[in-house]
C-alpha cells in the first residue's frame, strides 16, 4: 500500500527515528520510539499478515485478484501520531489507536466478491472492527471512496503457531475492494494528496470525481450481474491456464473447471491456479479422466458434507472438490504431496467430515 506521506526528507526527521532526541514528556514522541524500536519486528509481523489472509482465501477457495501490504514506515506514523487539530493532538495513544501500523489489501473482481472475503475472514480469525466505507458514503447521499476496512486479530487456533508469531497480540487492517474501487481509490489519492489541485480547480474535481465514483459503481454493478448470468461458460474459460501438452497424464485445467461448474452449480468462483493445482491432487490419486471423477464424486454424499462443513461463505468450486476427496479418501488425501503443506487444515477438517 502507498503511505499518504513521507517525512524522510524532513530538516531534522522523524521524532524516535536514530539520532533524534525524543521528549520523554510527549506521549506521541514517546509512542514514535517505541515504534522505531520494534519496526524490524512489525515487518516480519506484516508478511506473516499477508501470508495469513492469502492462507485463508486459498484455502476457502475464495476468487481473488490481488493480494499485498505493507508495514506503515516510521515516518509516516510519526506524521500520524502527531497529527492535531485546533491545536489539539488527534491521538493521545497513538500505539493503540492507529490502527493501520499492518495492512493488507485484498483486490476483488466484483463486490459480491468483497462481502464473500468478509464473511469468510470473521468465520476465521476474530474481527475486532468492520467498517464498509462505501456504505457510508452512500448513506451521505454521495459517491466516493468505497472499501470495506476489517480490523482483524489472531483467532486461538493460530495464536501458538510459530508461522505467526510475530503477530501475535497485533492488529491487522484488512482493506477489501474491487479492483475498480482500487482504481478511482489511487487515482484520487494520487491527484488530491500527491498533487497540486489550484484553489480555483477544487469544486470541479470534486464533481468530477463523484461522478467517475457513480459512474464505476455502475460498472462493478453490470459486471457482476454478467457474471451471475454467464456463471457456468465463464468459469468454463475466463482467465484459465493454458490446456495441459498432450503428453501431461493430468486433466486439463479447462475441462475441469467446466466439469466443476455443472458439478456445483451454486459455488463461487475458484482462482484460476487453483484447478492446476487440484488436477494434480487428482493425478496423485489416480484420477486422469473426467469419467472416474464422476465415479467419484457420484458416490460422495453431497448433502452431508454442506451440512458438516457449515459453510458461512460462498466457497469455491474447488473448494468443494476438495471436501468432497478429503470425505471420500481420508488420511490418504491428507498425506497427498500436493498436500504437505496444509496437511494440519486438512486434519481439522477431516475432523468435521468424519462421524
Amino acid at each position: 500500500m502507498t503511505e499518504p506521506l513521507d517525512l524522510a526528507n524532513r530538516p531534522g526527521g522523524a521524532p524516535g527515528e536514530p539520532g533524534e532526541p525524543v521528549d520523554p514528556e510527549d506521549p506521541a514522541q514517546a509512542a514514535v520510539a517505541t515504534y522505531a524500536a520494534a519496526h524490524d519486528d512489525l515487518v516480519l509481523a506484516g508478511a506473516e499478515a499477508v501470508q495469513l489472509v492469502t492462507s485463508v482465501l486459498d484455502e476457502a477457495g475464495i476468487n481473488y485478484l490481488t493480494i499485498s501490504g505493507r508495514t506503515k514506515s516510521v515516518a509516516s506514523f510519526a506524521e500520524k501520531a502527531t497529527r492535531s487539530r485546533d491545536g489539539v493532538r488527534l491521538y493521545t495513544d497513538p500505539l493503540r489507536e492507529i490502527g493501520d501500523q499492518l495492512g493488507v489489501r485484498v483486490i476483488t473482481y466484483v463486490r459480491d466478491d468483497v462481502a464473500a472475503v468478509a464473511d469468510l475472514l470473521a468465520d476465521q480469525v476474530v474481527v475486532a472492527d468492520d467498517r464498509d466505507l462505501g456504505r457510508e458514503t452512500a448513506s451521505e447521499g454521495r459517491f466516493g471512496y468505497a472499501s470495506r476496512h476489517l480490523q482483524i486479530v489472531l483467532d486461538a487456533a493460530r495464536e501458538g503457531q510459530p508461522a505467526y508469531a510475530h503477530l501475535l497480540g497485533r492488529n491487522v487492517q484488512v482493506q477489501i475492494r474491487t479492483v475498480l474501487q482500487h482504481a478511482w481509490a489511487e487515482f484520487e489519492h494520487d491527484i488530491r494528496y500527491k498533487g497540486t489541485v489550484p484553489a480555483e480547480h477544487t469544486h470541479d474535481f470534486d464533481r468530477r470525481f463523484t461522478l467517475a465514483a457513480g459512474l464505476l459503481e455502475l460498472a462493478d454493478q453490470e459486471f457482476a450481474t454478467i457474471r451471475d448470468r454467464l456463471r457456468a461458460p465463464a468459469r468454463s474459460g475466463d482467465h484459465l491456464p493454458a490446456s495441459a501438452s498432450d503428453d501431461d497424464p493430468r486433466l486439463d485445467a479447462r475441462e475441469l473447471a467446466a466439469f466443476l461448474a455443472g458439478q456445483y452449480a451454486d459455488a463461487g468462483w475458484s482462482r484460476s491456479d487453483h484447478y492446476a493445482w487440484v488436477s494434480g491432487l487428482l493425478l496423485e490419486l489416480g484420477i486422469t479422466s473426467l469419467d472416474e471423477l464422476g465415479d467419484v464424486l457420484r458416490a460422495t454424499d453431497e448433502a452431508t458434507i454442506l451440512a458438516r462443513m457449515d459453510y458461512r461463505y460462498p466457497p469455491g468450486a474447488v473448494r468443494r472438490l476438495d471436501d468432497a476427496l478429503l470425505a471420500t479418501y481420508g488420511q490418504r488425501y491428507v498425506a497427498l504431496h500436493g498436500n504437505a503443506h496444509r496437511a494440519a487444515a486438512l486434519q481439522t477438517r477431516l475432523e468435521k467430515l468424519t462421524p
